[in-house]
């Protein structure tokens, strides 16, 4: 779902600027000065005052040559042709357009939604609009933002419901179709398995405390290596659909579980946060990002196989 996912959460002790690199990616250091070289993603995440915070560093967009770490002036692009360009892990945040054609332009920001993203379209803000839409397309996911057992319980069930749908439309397309990547994104099954990495995470390793939380069929993000974590667990890397059902079911039951006994106290136990461990976050703020990411990654998937879809 997210480029350079987690690069926030393990920096965020550091009192110093930090660079995320892919595998294409190289530091180069010349008389004290820091530039990249890439072909790939990166990002330069500058030191930010104080213990995390809201504040969000910015992704910067890095092409293959090198670049100086501080740009002097934002760039400015005037009448070229940029139709069907793609970014991919970029930063256009406080970008401005002006005069241009957008037709047919599509944009995924998963994090436009959290706490006072704004995107204005012909001076309106449309993001209060995009997500009582997408509220709207998927049933139950106004509930995501539960803070109490009740809603929480709620919400799960409705998400269970969402992806059972999800996964019977998935199964009664052309045979092969849960191994289908569009664009260089997970495939279905991968999606799944990726799930079934956020439980362990958040359920199994933040709040039960699990030493050893993962399956090996987990799909970590593609930054799970950089982050500092050993991504050998993960070795079942090609399991068979009927697998990865199984241990899907088996997460779904168990956030199912967890959520029939749990109390309002509990919601408010503090627990030691697997990206930064120094900043601990509540039982609920664990357990909702265990329902966001679902309901993310529902919406990929979903929109994966309306592209699949076309296609037949």
């Amino acid at each position: 779902m997210n480029p350079m996912e987690g690069a926030d959460r393990w920096v965020a002790p550091l009192s110093v600027p930090a660079h995320a690199l892919d595998d294409q990616s190289a530091v180069q250091v010349v008389d004290g000065e820091v530039t990249v070289v890439s072909e790939g993603v990166w990002r330069h995440l500058p030191a930010v005052d104080g213990a995390r915070g809201d504040e969000r560093r910015r992704e910067e967009d890095h092409g293959a040559t090198p670049v100086p770490e501080e740009p002097s002036a934002p760039r400015e692009f005037r009448g070229q042709d940029l139709s069907g360009a793609r970014f991919v892990g970029c930063s256009l945040s406080g970008a401005v357009m002006r005069a241009v054609d957008v037709d047919g332009a599509e944009i995924d920001a998963p994090w436009l939604l959290e706490g006072e993203g704004t995107l204005l379209v012909n001076g309106v803000d449309v993001a209060p609009l995009v997500d009582a839409e997408l509220d709207r397309r998927f049933p139950g996911r106004a509930l995501r933002r539960a803070a109490d057992p009740d809603g929480l319980r709620a919400a799960w069930a409705a998400l269970e419901t969402a992806w059972a749908g999800a996964v019977a439309r998935a199964e009664g397309m052309p045979p092969g179709t849960v191994e289908v990547s569009v664009a260089g994104e997970w495939s279905f099954a991968q999606t799944l398995r990726h799930l079934v990495m956020a439980t362990d995470t958040w359920l199994r390793g933040a709040v039960l405390g699990l030493p050893a939380p993962y399956h090996p069929i987990g799909q970590p993000n593609a930054e799970y290596a950089l982050d500092g974590h050993d991504p050998s667990v993960f070795h079942e890397t090609d399991p068979s659909w009927e697998r990865v059902l199984q241990v899907r079911a088996e997460r779904v039951a168990m956030v199912r579980a967890h959520l029939a006994t749990v109390t309002a106290d509990d919601l408010e136990v503090p627990r030691r946060t697997p990206w930064a461990p120094a900043y601990p976050e509540s039982t609920l703020s664990c357990l909702r990002t265990i329902v966001e990411e679902e309901w993310e990654h529902l919406r990929f998937a979903q929109r994966d196989l309306d592209v699949i879809d076309a296609r037949t």
